[in-house]
């Protein structure tokens, strides 16, 4: 048995219309009965004849939200039939809205076309009484023509132009709250991926060290070296939380209203170094720090990644580097505004005794903190005067006009 195919829904006249309809075929049943036609061309009463266009134009009424442009040709049927049989008022005010309506909410081609049209046919209306009747009365006519026709079309032009402008303007709206959200969403996102690189520059350090020194207490079996490695343990579990403190309290809201430490410049590699030649003394490495820097002062956002280079750098020579020396280099930047250069070689061979593990992480952090400087990073083995060296370099600008101008450059390469 072939299945049936549902039958399309029903489009039910709108309330008001419904309202419409009958508030005028109702008034025209009043000027009915009443005997108040506008016109009756035969010289006598129509009788029950005019109802008929009234009645028709009622459902013309009912139709004219849901069903144009049908509705305007009906109602324009019933406007010609009650203007030849006997014509009531009601009849031809209900026209007027079936007019407006077929502009306000027809398709657009119709709103388009209708309101040139009715001028057209007022103006023909106009000049058919001029030949017709050959006097004033056809001026008289062609005034009543554009006042039902003409004056309706261009009112719901107007009307249809101020919603569309509204609707337009909405979406506009919408889009710009969507956008908003997109930016929100993606700051969110670039600051918790900030958060997430300074917290393992800031906490990577101290726990490489711990796990070196742990591994080294757990693979010796010498009670003082023991004593030695846990005491360095303490040590760096303390700046550990100590840095810990100090983030947070970065990033939390200031209407808490408590001080918290500035971000760490390339005035604290001094420190740092010292830091890392008392964990790697034991294991051979020796840290030297040359700064051959001849500009002037750097924005914070250039000092804060050379420091953190330099701190991953070293983090990993701790890791994985051989016995040897271990070196911090930076020049730059000239008066000319050059970029400012950081290289940190270590030496690159087999290490005795234990390791502890790295994650990759560190590589990542410092190219995308050199990549939204706008500048250039490089890490991998490299050919010295002594063997092997593995070397780190980031070449930093410190021009604040081409720092911005690159990091822009670098945010729309990655879509950003």
């Amino acid at each position: 048995m072939t299945p049936r195919c549902p039958a399309p829904p029903l489009v039910r006249p709108h309330r008001d219309d419904v309202l419409i309809a009958a508030a005028g075929l109702a008034g025209g049943l009043v000027l009915w009965r009443l005997e108040l036609f506008t016109t009756f061309p035969r010289g006598e009463l129509p009788g029950g004849l005019s109802l008929l266009p009234l009645a028709v134009m009622s459902g013309a009424e009912l139709l004219r939200r849901t069903a144009q442009p049908w509705a305007l040709w009906l109602a324009t049927a019933a406007l010609a039939a009650d203007l030849v049989i006997g014509s009531l008022l009601a009849t031809v005010l209900m026209f007027t809205d079936v007019v407006y309506a077929a502009v306000l909410y027809g398709p657009p081609g119709l709103a388009r076309r209708v309101p040139p049209a009715t001028v057209l046919a007022a103006i023909a209306v106009t000049l058919a009484a001029l030949f017709a009747l050959r006097g004033p009365e056809a001026l008289t006519l062609g005034i009543v023509a554009a006042l039902v026709s003409v004056g309706p079309a261009f009112t719901g032009s107007v009307v249809r132009d101020h919603r569309d402008r509204a609707v337009a303007e909405w979406l506009r709206a919408e889009q710009t709250a969507l956008l908003a959200e997109m930016d929100r969403v993606q700051a969110v996102t670039a600051e918790r991926a900030r958060m997430a690189r300074e917290l393992h520059d800031v906490v990577a350090n101290h726990l490489s060290a711990i796990a070196v020194h742990s591994t080294a207490a757990q693979s010796l079996d010498d009670p003082a070296a023991t004593r030695e490695a846990l005491a360095v343990i303490r040590e760096n579990s303390v700046q550990g939380l100590a840095e810990m403190r100090r983030l947070i309290g970065l990033l939390r809201d200031a209407r808490e209203g408590e001080e918290v430490s500035a971000a760490p410049t390339l005035e604290g590699l001094d420190a740092l170094l010292g830091q890392a030649r008392a964990h790697g003394g034991a294991d051979g490495l020796g840290f030297v720090l040359r700064d051959e820097r001849s500009g002037g002062p750097l924005t914070a956002s250039v000092e804060l990644a050379a420091y953190r280079i330099v701190q991953e750098a070293l983090t990993n020579a701790l890791k994985h580097a051989s016995p040897g020396r271990v070196t911090v280099h930076l020049t730059g930047p000239g008066d000319g505004g050059g970029p400012l250069t950081v290289r940190v070689t270590s030496p690159l061979g087999t290490r005795p005794g234990p390791r502890a593990p790295g994650s990759g992480a560190g590589l990542i952090g410092m190219r995308e903190r050199v990549g939204l400087l706008g500048g250039d990073f490089s890490a991998g083995p490299a050919a010295g005067p002594g063997g092997g060296w593995w070397e780190v370099r980031a070449v930093l600008p410190v021009t604040e006009g081409r720092t911005e101008d690159r990091a822009e450059g670098t945010r729309g390469r990655n879509g950003g």
